[in-house]
């Protein structure tokens, strides 16, 4: 019996993750959206590209949560863009209602499902889905690192003129401006980036990991990354659907686990068929802890916000 993903939001993030879940073959996909027709019309334009892609999928469309039944996974993108005059506030409760009207419905018709939360503000949304889900904290995973961490070896690749197969790299903490890319622990072929970069371009490199989402928007005008992120989500989702026990920055519930409690902060994550299956502890100089706990901060002042 094929694995079902589904994918609650039918813009261009949850779309081209069903895309690329189909292209991978790697499970029959669902998109649910409110707007009618959006989701039907897109799953069958996607379904009938599976004779030439040669690939066997089920790509269905839907408006009703009974779609998802028995879903393995669950990607959640559903949210609303921050909007001209709105304010952070706004947007965090708006989403929130959001993402908890839709977690109650993903969990009615899949109890055992596994969520990977892509709605933004990242890190308080997934802790939104971690608290009205009633899940353990192994079955409700933030995407972020993961895009993070690839924005960051793209540009490295770049500066080196290698091949993005060579490049390693680890970026932590929570998915904005506070994000920790650890210089240390990125390298080329085995080698410290250190050691191939001068500290002025990695600092660079580093700025511009961490504005990686606003270049893409500038270009753009309207509209957002959709590309990099929902294959950051599938790269989540094939590790969890083939219990490869990839080693991943996600963003996870912590008990502990770097002197942070009770919050979702990006961290190195094993995903597994049980979904996150070990928090990786590295250890982290002075100044990369500090960063960490910083990033940890920000996090806590969004979820103080709506009460989560």
């Amino acid at each position: 019996m094929r694995k079902k993903v589904s994918i609650v939001g039918a813009g261009n993030v949850g779309a081209t993750a069903g895309h690329w879940i189909a292209a991978k073959e790697l499970a029959d996909v669902v998109l649910v959206d409110v707007v009618e027709g959006i989701p039907q019309g897109k799953a069958l334009d996607l379904l009938e590209a599976m004779p030439i892609e040669k690939r066997d999928v089920l790509v269905t469309g839907a408006n009703d949560y009974a779609a998802t039944a028995h879903s393995d996974v669950v990607i959640i993108t559903a949210g609303i863009p921050r909007k001209p005059g709105m304010s952070r506030d706004d947007l965090l409760h708006t989403n929130f209602k959001i993402m908890s009207d839709v977690v109650q419905k993903v969990i009615a018709q899949s109890p055992e499902s596994i969520l990977i939360v892509v709605s933004n503000p990242l890190d308080a949304m997934a802790q939104t889905a971690y608290r009205q889900s009633g899940f353990n904290r192994e079955r409700v995973i933030g995407m972020a690192g993961v895009l993070d961490s690839a924005r960051f070896r793209t540009f490295i690749a770049a500066e080196l003129n290698v091949s993005v197969e060579n490049v390693t790299a680890f970026v932590l903490g929570g998915h904005g401006d506070t994000m920790v890319p650890l210089v240390r622990y990125s390298a080329v072929a085995g080698i410290p980036i250190s050691e191939l970069i001068p500290p002025d371009r990695i600092e660079a490199l580093v700025q511009r990991t961490r504005d990686g989402g606003a270049e893409i928007v500038k270009h753009l005008r309207s509209g957002s990354a959709y590309y990099a992120p929902s294959a950051a989500a599938v790269e989540m989702v094939e590790a969890i659907l083939k219990d490869k026990k990839k080693i991943l920055p996600c963003a996870a519930y912590l008990e502990g686990e770097y002197g942070i409690e009770g919050y979702f902060i990006g961290v190195p994550c094993k995903l597994g068929a049980g979904g996150l299956e070990q928090i990786v502890e590295i250890k982290l100089t002075p100044e990369e802890d500090a960063a960490l706990k910083k990033s940890a901060d920000a996090v806590k002042e969004l979820c103080a916000v709506i009460g989560v």
